[in-house]
């Protein structure tokens, strides 16, 4: 997805929202329930209950922008986090979900730190 912002950050809300929602209802979720800065260079990303939509919405300097996807068949791999509303991922995540990978099964490599090679 090419936006018109450098993405910080991506924060899923990972409850379901009535896509009655725009962007006054959206802005409301972010700031009141997610307790997250509205207007940071970060994406917001809401799925429905069919989990067959996404909505992104995001701040771009001089106004808000709302970006929005429906599938046609299937659904999206929305991740289930019991115990918090906010889940974090990178860029690179978003276009996986946006393709229907479910990105909580992929495990990439463990990070190694050294400090020397002896």
């Amino acid at each position: 997805m090419k936006m018109f912002v450098d993405v910080i950050q991506v924060y899923l809300y990972c409850h379901v929202v009535d896509f009655r929602k725009a962007i006054n209802g959206l802005s409301l979720i972010v700031e009141q329930e997610m307790d997250l800065p509205l207007f940071s260079e970060c994406l917001f990303v809401f799925c429905n209950g069919g989990r067959d939509k996404i909505k992104i919405l995001y701040w771009d300097r001089s106004g808000f922008c709302l970006w929005q996807k429906q599938l046609e068949k299937e659904h999206f791999k929305w991740p289930k986090e019991p115990n918090n509303k906010n889940m974090v991922i990178n860029e690179e995540q978003l276009h996986w979900l946006l393709q229907g990978v479910d990105i909580t099964q992929i495990k990439p490599h463990k990070t190694l730190h050294y400090d020397s090679i002896n």
